[in-house]
C-alpha cells in the first residue's frame, strides 16, 4: 500500500473491518416526473450520510454493492463497517429507475435527479450532518455539476475516475434521432478490470453477470454540451480528489486541471497506487475507503 498525499495529511489504515452482508433498502425518490430507486445500508446508530452515483453503463447495486462469496467488494458494506448510512442512486435508465418519457438523460435532468436525492436524504436519513457526495466515472461529473449548483446540499464532494470535462465517449449521442438503446456486453462490464492481481476471477465474474442482469440496455444521453458549464473554481464544497493509478480514463492532465482549479482550499487529491477504473472493488478497497473515511472524519477549523 502506498500513501500519495496532497494538500493535508492522510494516512491509511490497512485492514479491513467486517461487513453488514444485509440486503440493501430500495426507496422511491420523486423527481419532476419520474421515480427514482434509490438504495440504503445503514450502521444502527449513523453518524454520516453518503450518497454514491454511479457511471455511465453500469447501475448503482452492480457498482456499489457487490456481493461475493467469501470476498469483501461491497463499498456500502465497507462504509456500512465505518458507522455510515450508505445510499446509492439509479439514474432513469438504470437498474430499478425507468427512463424518463424522452427516453434520455442530460446534464442538466441528471444534476435534477441527484438534487431530488440529496433533498430526501438530508429529509429521511435521521444523520446532523449534510450528507457526502461520493461519484464514480461519469457520475464524478454528474457530482461535480450538482456541487457547483447546490453547494449547501451536501457537506462534502468525493471523485473519483474524474474523466475530464470532454467527457469522453458521448458528444456522438448528440446526433441521434432517437435513444439507441445498445445491448451492453459482457465484455464491456469486465473492461475496467486491468490492474493484475487486484481482484480475483470470481469477483470480475460475479460482477459481469449482476451487471448485465440489472443493466441489459445502455442508458442514452444527450445535449452533452450542457456540460461546458462545469467550472472547478465554481466548486467550493470541501473536495477530495480519487485516482488509481493506472486508470486509463483519469489521465493525469485532467486531475491536475481539476484539482488546482478547485475554488475551495479544502481539498485533497489521493493516488492509489495499482489501482484502476475499478478500484473501488479490487483488494485496495480498504485503503480507498481508508482515504475517504479519514478525509470525511478529519479535523477542521470552524
Amino acid at each position: 500500500m502506498r500513501r500519495c498525499l496532497i494538500a493535508g495529511l492522510l494516512v491509511f489504515a490497512a485492514g479491513s473491518a467486517a461487513a453488514a452482508q444485509a440486503a440493501p433498502i430500495r426507496h422511491t425518490v420523486t423527481a419532476g416526473a419520474h421515480k427514482l430507486a434509490l438504495w440504503e445500508k445503514r450502521a444502527a446508530k449513523p453518524t454520516r450520510a453518503i450518497l454514491l452515483l454511479h457511471g455511465r453503463t453500469w447501475s448503482g447495486l452492480p457498482d456499489f454493492d457487490l456481493q461475493v462469496p467469501g470476498e469483501q467488494r461491497s463499498l456500502m458494506d465497507a462504509l456500512v463497517a465505518k458507522g455510515y448510512a450508505v445510499y446509492a442512486l439509479d439514474l432513469p435508465g438504470y437498474g430499478a429507475s425507468p427512463r424518463d418519457a424522452s427516453g434520455w438523460n442530460t446534464p442538466e435532468s441528471a444534476m435534477a435527479d441527484l438534487t431530488a436525492a440529496l433533498r430526501w436524504i438530508a429529509d429521511s436519513s435521521k444523520v446532523a450532518v449534510k450528507p457526502a457526495l461520493f461519484g464514480w466515472s461519469l457520475g464524478s461529473v454528474t457530482a461535480m455539476f450538482t456541487a457547483q449548483r447546490h453547494p449547501e446540499l451536501i457537506s462534502a464532494l468525493i471523485m473519483f475516475g474524474w474523466p475530464g470535462v470532454r467527457v469522453a465517449g458521448l458528444a456522438p449521442l448528440d446526433t441521434a434521432k432517437k435513444p439507441l438503446r445498445a445491448a451492453t456486453t459482457a465484455k464491456a462490464a469486465a473492461e475496467d478490470f486491468i490492474a493484475k492481481g487486484m481482484i480475483s476471477q470470481k469477483a470480475i465474474d460475479a460482477y459481469v453477470a449482476v451487471a448485465l442482469k440489472a443493466d441489459p440496455v445502455k442508458a442514452d444521453w444527450r445535449r452533452t454540451e450542457q456540460w461546458g458549464a462545469l467550472d472547478a473554481k465554481k466548486v467550493v464544497t470541501p473536495t477530495l480528489l480519487l485516482q488509481g493509478e493506472l486508470d486509463p480514463i483519469a489521465d493525469a492532465k485532467a486531475q491536475v486541471d481539476f484539482f488546482t482549479g478547485l475554488g475551495t482550499a479544502d481539498k485533497q487529491w489521493v493516488v492509489l497506487k495499482g489501482g484502476d477504473h475499478a478500484a473501488l472493488m479490487e483488494d485496495m478497497q480498504p485503503a480507498f475507503v481508508a482515504a475517504m473515511v479519514a478525509f470525511l472524519e478529519r479535523p477542521r477549523r470552524s
